[in-house]
């Protein structure tokens, strides 16, 4: 039996991308096209009531806050030599963002964002928890929460609340939450795992 043949890299330069849409293209890691990847439901659905509950926990009277969900954020370029490969774009599961500083724009969004979410799967665990651990903090992301899943990618275990160090460029751990996840900032939130993978939404 032959071996599957490998897919020959395509570069994207950042020229391309902020010529056309970037909707056309996907996550993008030194200049090369991330293969995209079909989530499972049970993913699926943590991510609609996770950016649901993030919504509900925005006060209307404060300042202005946008929810989006697998939305492209440019992130600081790769200090490649080589131009093109120096592109590096993501689409995280969940964003919060702070509206007031502008509009959405892919290239100066991640200076915008408050807190950002990563709900694991078989196929991105190890990013999740590696590389994109490492990009946001660089990008200076105060939040960030890694939704955890058992062995069978079925019931979430933990979220993993991720926050900037004294340094500002690195991720500490400040806490591990297993049946809720509860915040105080950047908006004050409390939602259940359960709530988090009930079928129907959560209401007010």
């Amino acid at each position: 039996m032959s071996a599957p043949r490998k897919r020959p890299e395509r570069l994207v330069s950042v020229e391309e991308f902020l010529a056309g849409p970037p909707e056309e293209f996907g996550e993008i890691h030194d200049g090369v096209l991330i293969e995209c990847m079909a989530q499972s439901p049970e993913h699926d659905l943590v991510v609609r009531r996770l950016a649901s509950a993030l919504e509900y926990a925005v006060d209307p009277d404060g300042p202005c806050r946008e929810v989006h969900s697998d939305t492209p954020i440019r992130l600081a370029d790769s200090e490649s030599a080589d131009d093109a490969r120096r592109l590096r774009v993501r689409y995280p599961d969940v964003i919060l963002r702070d509206c007031g500083a502008g509009r959405y724009d892919v290239r100066t969004v991640a200076t915008q964002i408050l807190l950002v979410a990563e709900i694991t799967s078989e196929g991105t665990v190890d990013a999740d928890i590696g590389i994109k651990r490492e990009l946001y903090a660089r990008a200076g992301i105060p939040v960030y929460l890694i939704v955890h899943f058992d062995k069978d990618w079925q019931q979430i275990t933990e979220v993993e609340e991720c926050r900037l160090d004294w340094s500002g460029r690195r991720y500490v751990t400040r806490h591990t939450h297993t049946d809720a996840l509860v915040l105080t900032s950047p908006v004050n939130l409390a939602v259940t795992f359960t709530d988090l993978q009930s079928r129907l939404p959560r209401r007010r």
